[in-house]
């Protein structure tokens, strides 16, 4: 039997806003697997899919270059997010989406093998880690644009289109903020489509509905979950009476693929607490 841990609990509540102690019980009939237990929460509470996948962490920018056809999405990690403002470490993130662009790198330890002086003199400069934790390229026969979202340029998003690049980068600014998976039903991972099914079946189930309605249920909602996790089946955010698929064909406009960062996605962050820092020093 696993120790589960009173952080292994907050974290579930913090991902379904349930309560303590249904999450305890779940994380011990899960044997302490956070998914498992999150998936059992799910079947018994009729819980909306959780937020374990996009806890942020890490400090840094994005930077993305376009150069005809070819484009580039990079993330670049600092210590710090007093480090990831300076001139010099937002020049290294431009640089490195750059020579992305132009060598076509195939891992990123290659593309890390690229900028590696340039690295180094700036780590000694600034005397904080840093490394260019990912990056994608699209090369294309089409149109790409992007958009970065505020001054901190902590997400963004590189879309691949063919139409209007300002209705395109209007749809940028929808992926930034309604985070889609992808952009059409038929790129969902089937996997995840079964697992839904699955927990809207126990649901069903449980709820002692008769089968024919228990199927009904089960298709009507996975319906809705492919909506809410494809960008043509998601309600525009700029206007949420319609649909961005509907969207972008009064526009003439058609989404072919996007790349969307948000830094630090998916890394725990490490809190530092200065006030005990400073406090235990002073005993010293």
């Amino acid at each position: 039997m696993a120790e589960i841990t009173a952080k292994m609990v907050a974290e579930l509540r913090a991902a379904t806003g349930l309560g303590m102690m249904e999450c305890k019980k779940a994380l011990v009939e899960a044997d302490g697997n956070m998914e498992k237990a999150e998936e059992i929460l799910r079947i018994k509470s009729g819980a909306k899919a959780g937020k374990l996948a996009g806890r942020t962490a890490a400090e840094g920018v994005l930077a993305c270059v376009i150069e005809g056809n070819t484009g580039a999405l990079v993330e670049v990690n600092c210590e710090t997010d007093f480090v990831a403002k300076d001139a010099g470490f937002v020049a290294l993130a431009q640089k490195s989406a750059q020579v992305a662009v132009a060598n076509k790198p195939a891992s990123i330890e290659a593309l890390n093998e690229l900028v590696e002086a340039d690295r180094k003199a700036l780590i000694a400069k600034l005397g904080e880690n840093m490394s260019v934790r990912r990056f994608q390229c699209i090369e294309t026969t089409h149109q790409l644009t992007s958009y970065i979202h505020g001054a901190l340029a902590t997400e963004g998003v590189l879309v691949e289109y063919e139409g209007s690049e300002d209705i395109a980068r209007k749809v940028g600014m929808h992926i930034v903020a309604a985070k889609p998976q992808c952009v059409s039903e038929n790129e969902v991972d089937p996997a995840l489509v079964e697992k839904e099914r699955h927990i809207y079946t126990e649901q069903a189930i449980a709820l002692g509905k008769p089968a024919d309605i228990a199927a009904k249920m089960v298709e009507g909602r996975i319906r809705k979950y492919l909506a809410e996790v494809t960008l043509n089946g998601q309600a525009f955010v700029m206007n949420p009476d319609q649909t961005v698929a509907q969207f972008l064909k009064e526009n003439n406009t058609q989404i072919f693929s996007f790349v969307r960062y948000k830094v630090g996605d998916g890394i725990e962050k490490k809190v530092v607490d200065y006030a005990a820092e400073v406090a235990a020093a002073a005993k010293v």
